[in-house]
């Protein structure tokens, strides 16, 4: 009996801890660790190693040469000066070294497939594999930054972004193998496959800023972090034009913050991951530490957290965020009973939106997928406080756990939606608190009886 009373003594000050309100000693404790990377003093314009922006000269040989030249001298600058940079192939970064995109400079992609190999370790939804390489790719760097008000061009309308409705075969052999436990050596997809690469990886990296510059039409997901550490994403731009251009994508990364970004995506703006199914469990290395501050949101969704989480995700911070136009759903957690994992520590406060679908959605539910399967997440401890809707045209706030594993302790404060269809809606749920919240707009006084209320009718 003892020993049960201590389990439920825990549990109480585990909630009680959480209710306090926004834990803002662990995200000032995050921030603490989160520096972004080191800037080169020393510069070199990319110029002299024969670029010329003017969008017909193949400048890949250049940037190749830079980064050489960055490698060899322990760190590079490398100003990029007005002009449009025509790009036959990936850039593949170094360590300690700055891409300066000057206002007016565009580094615009090749759109032809072969360019972009041979193949490059990477992921593709959550599960590792080889695949054409990313257009600017980094694997196992520090300190690399790509800084200025210049623009990145994927150009992908015409090759890469019309696989998607044709990927579904290559999508679900990536899937099997992970399944099957295949090596990832043996994961050959590129030349032939019909898996698109994102704009930006990085994989493995530690120390990266990415600040300033403008985003579109990327071939698939804009910023990839894959595994990797110590980032900062600032003041970035999208129009992103394209679909499944999700805008940053942290997967099994941690110390990131997201500050000042105006989204514009064809997805999810961000979009937190911790890779798929038996990849995921078996690397055991989640998301986590995730701070995402004054950002301006319009896509698909603004922030989510999965699919793709089987090694979980926690300790995610959401503030001070508001719309630049429509967004399906606003904050969106979703799984399913074929991916385990668990999302915890999700704080969300100071945050609006004009009209979405849905405000905010939790489900372990997604897509319908694995509902026979028996890998249950865990998902808990969720507090929000000041959320705000003009409109939510279906849902309003939509918990929905399962049986095996319930949501639970969840506080909600401070929450008003003008007008909503379905404001709440909860299944499988455990310890939700409602504080100071409207859902449909606030009630007035009670009416008092009037002749219109009919007590003595008939019928």
């Amino acid at each position: 009996m003892k020993k049960y009373i201590a389990i439920i003594a825990l549990l109480c000050v585990g909630i009680s801890v959480f209710a306090s309100g926004f834990d803002e000693a662990k995200r000032d404790s995050i921030l603490r660790h989160i520096s972004g990377a080191k800037i080169p003093t020393q510069t070199v314009n990319i110029l002299k190693f024969g670029a010329k922006g003017d969008g017909k000269k193949d400048c890949l040989p250049a940037f190749r040469k830079a980064l050489k030249r960055s490698a060899q001298r322990g760190g590079l600058r490398i100003i990029v000066p007005a002009g449009t940079y025509y790009i036959k192939g990936p850039i593949h970064l170094v360590s300690n070294t700055c891409i300066d995109l000057q206002e007016g400079a565009t580094l615009k992609f090749a759109p032809q497939p072969e360019y972009y190999l041979p193949m490059v370790k990477t992921s593709w939804e959550g599960t590792f594999l080889q695949n054409y390489s990313s257009f600017i790719y980094g694997y196992g760097l520090h300190d690399v930054a790509i800084i200025g008000k210049g623009s990145i061009d994927g150009n992908a309308a015409t090759t890469f972004a019309t696989w998607r409705k044709d990927q579904r075969k290559d999508r679900d052999l990536s899937r099997q193998m992970n399944h099957d436990e295949t090596p990832v050596a043996e994961r050959n997809f590129g030349k032939g496959s019909l898996l698109r690469p994102q704009l930006i990886q990085l994989f493995n990296c530690t120390g990266i800023t990415l600040s300033d510059f403008f985003i579109t039409n990327s071939p698939f997901w804009c910023v990839h972090l894959l595994k990797s550490e110590n980032v900062i994403c600032r003041r970035l731009r999208y129009d992103a034009k394209l679909v499944n251009n999700d805008g940053i994508d942290p997967e099994c990364s941690r110390n990131v913050l997201i500050e000042d970004v105006n989204f514009n995506n064809g997805d999810d703006n961000v979009a937190i991951k911790s890779c798929r199914d038996n990849d995921g469990w078996n690397l055991g290395s989640p998301s986590e530490n995730i701070i995402i501050r004054n950002c301006r949101f319009k896509g698909l969704h603004a922030v989510v957290i999965g699919s793709e989480m089987s090694a979980g995700v926690r300790n995610v911070f959401v503030e001070n965020c508001t719309y630049a136009g429509y967004c399906k759903r606003g904050i969106f957690v979703k799984t399913n009973p074929n991916r385990g994992g668990f999302v915890e520590n999700l704080y969300v406060r100071n945050c609006e939106f004009d009209e979405v679908e849905d405000l905010f959605y939790v489900t372990s539910m997604y897509a319908g997928e694995g509902m026979d399967d028996n890998h249950f997440s865990t998902v808990r401890n969720i507090f929000v406080d000041g959320l705000r809707c003009n409109k939510a045209r279906i849902g309003g706030i939509i918990l929905q756990g399962t049986e095996a594993k319930p949501v639970s302790n969840v506080i909600f404060r401070n929450v008003d939606i003008k007008e909503v269809k379905n404001a709440l809606s909860m299944d499988n749920t455990e310890s939700v608190v409602f504080s100071s919240c409207h859902l449909g707009g606030k009630a007035g006084v009670p009416t008092q009886v009037t002749a219109k209320d009919n007590l003595f009718s008939s019928h």
